[in-house]
């Protein structure tokens, strides 16, 4: 089956549409902060550590959410003042003086709609689902169903790290494709037999999927062999509004904050 762009529901496409979120806009005369972030990064994060950022420390922030690669194609443009990213830089973007603070980590979680009676899937299996060689949930222990494949995008972080964790490269399949790594959730949830892929922060968020263990490995389990690195990038060393981010992202608030959403702090290894 050829892949296709998935249809979002129309609150959905509303977000897409105005592309940004800002925090009291009403404000006057107060120091700004505009951030472009990546959609796994503040499904898992940014809903309560930008707020208690602006709370700490009086800088209001503007947020605009997309995909890694079009965060950090913003800053280059002058669109913001700081990027985050759930991808690693490309020697293009470190010749336009990108620099990378990585600031915590977090697995690349497998999930899929509550109704799949399936817990554990080998990483075997998960490449053959993928590539097409299984195609009924039946064959490896589950409900007589076809799997619906759902990815982000392709300009995503998710996609590109399970392309390169998961696939080792190798062509990935798919039924339907969605513009944010973020609305994939939403796409499995509408799914009853669908499969996909998210930062495990933003996916335990959500009562209507579940996330899969590898080969007996839970997301939470230290030795599970898929991870993510969300980094903040600015142009050249941190300062200013961009620097007192970092520092709050590193101060034992922003560590609580993280370690409440389910990730790990770089610090902490």
């Amino acid at each position: 089956m050829k892949g296709k762009i998935i249809i979002i529901p129309m609150a959905v496409i509303a977000l897409f549409v105005f592309g940004s979120i800002v925090f009291d806009s009403t404000a006057e005369a107060k120091e700004r902060l505009r951030i472009s972030c990546s959609a796994q990064i503040y499904e898992t994060l940014g809903k309560e550590m930008m707020p208690a950022f602006s709370r700490a420390t009086g800088i209001e922030v503007d947020l605009y959410i997309g995909s890694s690669y079009m965060s950090v194609k913003r800053l280059i443009n002058g669109s913001c003042d700081i990027a985050s990213s759930a991808g690693t830089l490309s020697k293009k973007e470190k010749k336009k003086g990108c620099v990378a603070t990585p600031f915590c980590k977090d697995p690349l979680a497998i999930f899929v709609n509550s109704k799949v009676d399936i817990d554990n899937i080998s990483e075997r299996q998960l490449q053959k689902i993928f590539s097409r060689h299984i195609t009924n949930w039946k064959e490896i222990g589950g409900p007589d169903h076809p799997i619906t494949i759902i990815v982000p995008g392709k300009s995503t972080a998710a996609y590109n790290n399970f392309s390169n964790l998961v696939m080792k490269r190798k062509r990935t399949s798919y039924d339907f494709m969605t513009y944010r790594s973020t609305f994939a959730i939403e796409a499995v949830k509408h799914f009853p037999y669908a499969i996909s892929f998210i930062s495990q922060g933003a996916a335990l968020k959500h009562k209507d999927i579940k996330t899969l263990k590898i080969d007996g490995l839970s997301a939470k389990d230290k030795k599970y062999p898929y991870y993510q690195q969300f980094s903040y990038i600015t142009i050249g060393k941190p300062a200013g509004n961009a620097k007192a981010l970092l520092d709050f992202l590193s101060s034992e608030k922003g560590k609580a904050i993280m370690k409440k959403e389910g990730v790990c702090p770089c610090c902490d290894d």
